[in-house]
């Protein structure tokens, strides 16, 4: 059976007779009463209101399969070239039942805008939410909210001059997106999962257009601002993620925006059951999201059915939504803490959409930036002060990294000891930028720089180093890269996996230049985050080189992939990487719910579940664990440095003849420490200094 299955609107409806919300014969009762909804006659939609939207040609080639044979219908395409159409079913009905959706969709906003009712739920199939001005896709063939929303405007005109729509479907809905792109009276908001453009309907575009239901599409021309996308970066969002969205960006927008009618674009896939959405939303988070709506417009709310393809979780959270539009009050939410993920998207959205609503803050600052003469991205002033530091205390210099575009971000990237090269224990750490802590002014955008605070845990791991003799190379890996024609606009951080596959990169070529050449008697490599991602990517990538030179690799994970160590050459690589690494992994990463926590494979390397949950906090909190191993690791080492030390301390020991060739004194011997100087015989046995006698 086909997703988008004839049974959902049955279901629906059978949910609401059972709930009480709607009358049925079938149900045994008298007929309808005041507390029953009304019911609404559909109709067809006529060509001339298609065409509010979509083209003629549109309508004409639908019209067209209503006389088509089977065998035509199974080949057939709508465009010429095209080998496929875009996730679309036809049959000789399609034309009837296309125009049915789309005509109920009218009548029953007209019905609001009539005021014979104050709302109206449109039980309506198919969807229209991804139909575009002249093609069917997705389930889809006329835009029915959007032609309901031309028709209301041509009918009523000052009276329904502003509409909004709300779109919740898991999908974006491109062909209302599409429909009203440049116009300032429909405010268009999507929550879609969107995946950084790897989800439908991105990539499936006649046109091959780029991401198209991402927060920078905003409106064209005078309409900036009124096409607003909340686009989720993975499947599994939650009650508390959509009502986050719409307490801090769907309801400020609104209700500035001040609309005369309401629709719900209501796909019911984001909802916890459904194959196709893989979200979580609970029908008492479609009532919550209903009831905020129902407070715009006076009231005036129509909801049009768009996807949702189980048909349990549709029919029980399309009865959540009737109950609460008849008035009952939504039931209590068992979530209300949003995800990380919700709330950077979240924040994200706010601050592109900041720039045309006065609601929204704080504001963006790039156009003031770049007015002023001289002004500086914090993480280049950050790692200048760094190296100063650095230099300072440890004398670390930067070491020169050749790359092709050389930015000011790179100038004091990695930085080393003097003593990198010589026949010592080598550490070399790879890390994040430090995080830096403080609340902006929410309508300014500035901050204090008294009640900032930065937070260097990294440096702790370099001072500790460098008392204990060891060389230190101390590389920053950058979350974005500065540009000399910095416009100063909020730059997103880089991709983990671009980072990542830059941060391999250098590790290499240090190795390469610096690393293997030298003399160093062990060879510590500590990376947090994309830091781990770029050891293990180096260890897999060169083997043998990797076992012969590391002694520990040693990794902090907080909110990146979890990788592993594997070779399908080398079986003994990820034995080798569990007994010669130290994985730490944030108490909340969700490597901990996966399968692979349940008996943690030794690939993975030496495992532990932190206490803490940030980088700064993980880092102090395992800092005397790691040392205790470097100085394990590095025990004979340092035996042999205080031997040689005592040897420089006095000369004369290197230099005295073999036992048994001079007379010794029986009064007076020379006092030695022998917990520092094995090697040397006892002091009964050690021959006078010159002047003892």
């Amino acid at each position: 059976m086909h997703p988008e299955d004839p049974r959902r609107i049955h279901a629906i409806f059978e949910a609401f007779v059972h709930a009480g919300l709607a009358w049925a014969k079938a149900g045994g009762t008298d007929g309808p009463t005041k507390y029953h909804m009304g019911r609404i006659d559909a109709r067809e939609v006529t060509k001339d209101e298609v065409c509010l939207v979509h083209t003629a040609k549109h309508w004409d080639w639908i019209q067209t399969l209503s006389s088509k044979t089977a065998e035509e219908l199974e080949v057939i395409v709508q465009h010429p070239g095209q080998l496929i159409m875009d996730s679309v079913y036809v049959s000789s009905n399609t034309p009837f039942c296309a125009a049915l959706s789309a005509g109920g969709a009218i009548e029953a906003c007209r019905a609001v805008m009539l005021g014979k009712v104050k709302n109206v739920f449109a039980v309506i199939r198919p969807p229209g939410h991804h139909a575009e001005r002249e093609d069917v896709k997705g389930f889809c063939f006329y835009d029915n909210v959007s032609i309901a929303t031309k028709v209301c405007q041509r009918e009523f005109g000052e009276q329904c001059r502003k509409v909004f729509i709300l779109d919740w479907d898991v999908h974006h809905g491109n062909g209302i997106q599409q429909a009203h792109y440049d116009d300032p009276n429909v405010l268009y908001i999507s929550l879609h999962v969107h995946k950084d453009g790897r989800f439908y309907p991105e990539q499936s575009y006649r046109d091959r257009r780029e991401a198209y239901g991402d927060h920078l599409h905003c409106g064209k021309g005078a309409a900036q601002g009124t096409n607003v996308n909340i686009p989720w970066r993975d499947h599994g969002m939650g009650d508390a993620d959509y009502i986050y969205a719409f307490q801090q960006v769907v309801m400020p927008i609104a209700t500035e925006f001040d609309p005369d009618l309401v629709i719900i674009a209501a796909g019911f896939d984001a909802a916890e059951g459904d194959m196709l959405g893989g979200c979580f939303v609970t029908p008492a988070g479609y009532a919550h999201m209903t009831h905020m709506l129902m407070s715009l417009a006076e009231g005036r709310l129509a909801v049009c059915l768009e996807g949702g393809y189980n048909l349990d979780s549709i029919a029980r959270s399309a009865c959540a939504v009737g109950r609460t539009m008849m008035g009952e009050p939504p039931d209590r939410l068992q979530n209300v803490k949003p995800t990380n993920k919700g709330v950077d998207v979240v924040k994200r959205v706010l601050r592109q959409q900041s720039k045309f609503w006065s609601c929204l803050y704080p504001k963006d600052m790039s156009l003031h930036l770049a007015a002023l003469p001289h002004s500086e991205r914090m993480h280049d002033v950050v790692r200048k002060w760094q190296a100063t530091t650095l230099w300072d205390e440890h004398e670390m210099t930067p070491l020169f990294v050749h790359k092709e575009q050389l930015s000011k971000s790179f100038e004091n990237q990695v930085l080393a000891t003097p003593n990198y090269m010589e026949p010592r224990p080598l550490l070399v750490i790879l890390h994040d930028p430090p995080e830096v802590l403080a609340t902006p002014d929410p309508r300014t955008g500035k901050l204090e720089l008294h009640n900032t605070w930065l937070t260097d845990t990294i440096k702790t791991y370099v001072d500790w180093a460098v008392k204990h003799d060891f060389a230190v190379i101390d590389v920053n890996l950058p979350k974005h890269v500065t540009v000399d024609e910095d416009d100063a606009e909020h730059e997103e951080m880089d991709s983990v996996e671009y980072r990542t596959r830059e941060a391999t990169q250098l590790l290499t070529y240090l190795w390469d230049n610096y690393v293997e050449i030298n003399e160093s008697t062990h060879v510590f490599l500590l990376g947090t985050n994309t830091g781990h991602g770029a050891i293990v990517n180096f260890i897999k990538a060169n083997e043998e080189r990797a076992q012969a030179r590391i002694t520990r690799a040693i990794s902090f994970v907080e909110d990146v992939p979890f990788q592993s160590c594997k070779s399908a050459t080398n079986e003994d690589l990820a034995k080798w990487y569990y007994f010669s690494s130290l994985v730490y992994v944030a108490k909340s990463h969700n490597f901990w719910q996966s399968e692979y926590a349940q008996k943690i494979k030794k690939r993975f390397g030496h495992v532990s579940r932190s206490s803490e949950a940030s980088m700064s906090d993980m880092l102090h909190a395992h800092k005397d664990e790691i040392t205790a191993a470097l100085l394990r690791d590095t025990a004979a080492w340092r035996a042999r440095k205080a031997v040689q030390q005592v040897e420089q301390d006095d000369p004369e020991l290197t230099r005295r003849p073999p036992i048994g060739n001079f007379a010794l004194s029986p009064t007076k011997n020379v006092v030695l420490n022998r917990t520092s100087s094995p090697r040397l015989p006892s002091p009964a046995m050690m021959p006078p200094r010159a002047g003892d006698e």
